[in-house]
């Protein structure tokens, strides 16, 4: 028989593990760069909104079933349901995608800071150089090895004394980093342009393409479709106020995706004049630009290695997150204990996250679609699987099991005030919503249409 997968110690707990899940590379650099690009203002208001409809709607529901079945992603539906087992299959696959090639990003950020450490800061300002790293066989392969070893080390402790225990030392410390960079950028000469620039809606620029980016950012957000909030729904105890932690876990995510883009924009917006094209660089926006802009700084090598830690421990989170939802599955399908799962998951993601890396590089040639194996294994998961599954998921809770089922879970420890508009939003809103943005994301990905 398996171990006990064990639980959370209460509320703070659950909300700090699902904060940091929520909390990672997708806040730091890619909130922002979508942010500048998309209009700054509307970008974040439109972020706003949907969060706190949908993206609110959909936590809870998978929070819900979680802790309603007490089983992971594969067992759930079949639970509540036993001819819709098999919609639990996809939401369970996508963070068997992701966790590979997340943590390959997540050994950029090791060899960032290691560069910042050791005061190679200066070496990072070429243009060349973030091209030249990750092409290379070696360098990217060492800092993906250490960030995932890490993080399986954290993930084998199990929930209160790894993840929890984890999650209580790193959030607080990534808050305080991100509130004190930040504060840091605005001090810069002319940050106000980009301050207004990120908080002055202007609703001429929005359009089709600016819902369609903040819907998808709030799936990678906040670790929706992923498995991840079920799985954490069955370490979540029953008298904890469900709806309280998921409103809270969506607050604190939002912030610090907008702390973010504080830190970042203005200080690119200062170092680039303004120009917009500065702003559209996806994860060069983080590796490439912005050592320009510590350089350019007075105590700028400080800055870069608070700046690499807090994105570490953001990274980090999130890794955890991922794996711990396949060791979940891997425990109670396979009934083996956590070691041995920790050890099956880190040989299957040091093997594709390997050949992540070397994409980049020695295995360059090889294209999935057009794409680079990295590149293939980030538009499947993020802008194919996720959406599916976010949809099996409303399917599933509407018209299937119906919203009361959930509903009355999340009453055994709260009042729900606000039950009849989440029945609303999960038969109706959530599901056009994803629909509309799984059609135009696989276009927009295959270059059948652009913006």
């Amino acid at each position: 028989m398996s171990e006990e997968k064990g639980s959370f110690s209460g509320k703070v707990g659950f909300v700090l593990a699902a904060a940091g899940s929520a909390v990672g590379l997708g806040n730091i650099w890619r909130f922002p760069y979508l942010a500048a690009n998309q209009g700054g203002g509307i970008y974040i208001l439109t972020y706003v909104i949907l969060v706190v409809f949908v993206g609110f709607a959909l936590s809870l529901t998978e929070t819900a079933l979680g802790r309603r079945t007490g089983k992971s992603t594969l067992k759930a539906f079949g639970a509540l349901d036993r001819k819709s087992g098999w919609m639990g299959v996809l939401p369970a696959l996508v963070p068997a995608i992701i966790l590979p090639y997340y943590s390959v990003v997540g050994g950029w950020v090791v060899k960032y800071l290691g560069s910042y450490l050791t005061f190679n800061g200066a070496e990072l300002i070429s243009d060349s150089f973030f091209g030249s790293f990750i092409s290379s066989p070696y360098s990217p392969l060492i800092g993906f090895a250490l960030f995932f070893v890490v993080t399986s080390v954290i993930v084998s402790f199990g929930v209160q004394k790894g993840i929890e225990k984890a999650s209580r030392f790193m959030m607080p410390i990534l808050v305080v980093l991100c509130i004190g960079v930040a504060i840091y950028t605005l001090t810069l000469p002319g940050a106000m342009e980009g301050m207004k620039y990120l908080f002055v809606p202007n609703f001429s620029q929005f359009s089709f393409k600016t819902l369609f980016s903040a819907m998808s950012q709030m799936f990678y957000s906040l670790s929706l479709a992923m498995g991840i909030m079920v799985t954490y729904g069955t370490y979540m105890k029953k008298d904890v106020k469900m709806d309280t932690a998921i409103a809270q876990v969506a607050v604190f995510d939002t912030a610090i995706a907008i702390l973010a883009a504080v830190m970042v924009v203005p200080g690119v917006f200062v170092f680039s004049g303004g120009n917009p094209e500065a702003l559209n660089k996806g994860a060069g926006l983080m590796f490439v630009t912005l050592p320009k802009v510590f350089a350019s700084i007075p105590g700028g090598d400080f800055v870069g290695i608070l700046f690499f830690v807090l994105v570490l421990f953001a990274a980090l989170t999130s890794s955890i997150s991922l794996m711990e939802a396949i060791i979940s599955e891997l425990m109670e399908i396979k009934q083996m204990s956590r070691r041995k799962a920790c050890v099956i998951v880190s040989i299957y993601s040091l093997a594709l996250g390997s050949l992540a890396s070397l994409g980049f590089g020695p295995l360059s040639f090889i294209k999935l679609v057009g794409f680079t194996i990295f590149d293939f294994m980030d538009f499947a998961s993020n802008n194919v699987m996720m959406p599916v599954a976010a949809l099996i998921i409303c399917i599933f809770t509407a018209w299937i099991i119906k919203p009361e089922t959930f509903i009355d879970e999340v009453k055994l420890s709260s009042t729900f005030k606000v039950q009849k508009i989440y029945s609303v939003v999960i038969k109706y809103v959530a599901p056009v919503l994803i629909l509309l943005v799984l059609i135009t994301s696989v276009m927009e990905g295959l270059g059948l249409i652009s913006y």
